[in-house]
């Protein structure tokens, strides 16, 4: 069956009242946020697939996103990029559609169109991005997180949980355009997005992750356990502890980056004594000429 671009399988499972989850690579998905916690939702309520691109090369450059080869019973293979479409139907008003979307190199307009098609067969009434992005903010720290809504009472919601708006300018994604056009569609979108360490760069964050699931169990009445996630993540940190305790330099760029956190979330003055050395300076500016912030 298709819808739009994309090959969904047969028979189509009837939704209601769903609600979307989305990532997006490569754009937010740094420490592989988005991708864990959809993984462990997927996981505790027991996701099937329910459809990807049926001609991914029409959106995707395979020398930037490359196929790989693998062995399955005694066979070569090649899983070709793509993005995939889950789904779930736990009941009582709660099934999710769950999208591991790859950023489109070309016909972008188009990959929107498609994804909105498929949002609107399935009766998405919430469509949420979630992943995470660099910033110049403390490992020592609880994490931040930054969001909004085109719905006026979950945008109170996110406030109310400590989630501030973005204030980014400045390049972005061409599926924003799914966004705009779903809430003319009449969609609630909204958008979380933790804001990571950037002298960390984790391949993995687990905390990154563990922040962004606890938010969803609230925002969607869901009771997912966060409990392995924070485990890992708090060993994660641990060894970052130490990391930074045997580097001078760490140490002074950590402290400055507690001074600029806390000032940020007391509103309160920096402490002048935590000024950073030109060296640090320089190596927080690259940070963020290379990552910017969301």
């Amino acid at each position: 069956m298709r819808i739009g671009d994309f090959e969904i399988h047969e028979p189509p499972p009837e939704l209601t009242s769903t609600s979307a989850l989305a990532m997006l690579s490569p754009w937010v998905d740094v420490g592989k946020v988005g991708s864990l916690v959809l993984t462990a939702l997927e996981t505790k309520l027991g996701a099937a697939e329910l459809g990807k691109l049926a001609r991914p090369g029409d959106f995707y450059d395979f020398t930037r996103y490359r196929p790989m080869m693998y062995q399955a019973e005694g066979q070569r293979r090649v899983k070709i990029p793509n993005t995939e479409i889950l789904f779930a139907a736990p009941g009582k008003g709660k099934d999710m559609v769950f999208i591991h979307c790859l950023e489109p190199h070309a016909h972008g307009e188009t990959f929107v169109e498609s994804m909105l098609h498929v949002l609107q067969r399935f009766g998405v009434r919430r469509h949420c991005l979630i992943g995470g992005m660099y910033d110049s903010v403390p490992h020592t720290r609880p994490l931040l997180v930054s969001g909004g809504s085109n719905n006026p009472a979950c945008e109170a919601a996110l406030r109310q949980l400590g989630i501030k708006r973005s204030n980014y300018q400045g390049p972005t994604t061409i599926t924003v355009l799914l966004t705009e056009q779903a809430a003319v569609l009449g969609i609630e979108t909204l958008t979380l997005l933790v804001r990571l360490p950037s002298y960390a760069q984790l391949e993995e964050d687990y905390t990154g992750a563990c922040t962004v699931l606890r938010i969803v169990n609230e925002l969607f009445g869901l009771a997912v356990d966060t409990g392995e996630l924070k485990k890992l993540g708090e060993e994660q940190y641990k060894k970052l502890d130490a990391a930074v305790e045997t580097n001078p330099q760490a140490k002074e760029m950590v402290k400055a980056l507690e001074s600029s956190y806390d000032a940020e979330t007391r509103k309160e003055p920096a402490d002048p004594s935590h000024k950073l050395s030109p060296e640090v300076e320089r190596f927080l500016r690259d940070m963020s000429k290379r990552f910017g912030t969301n």
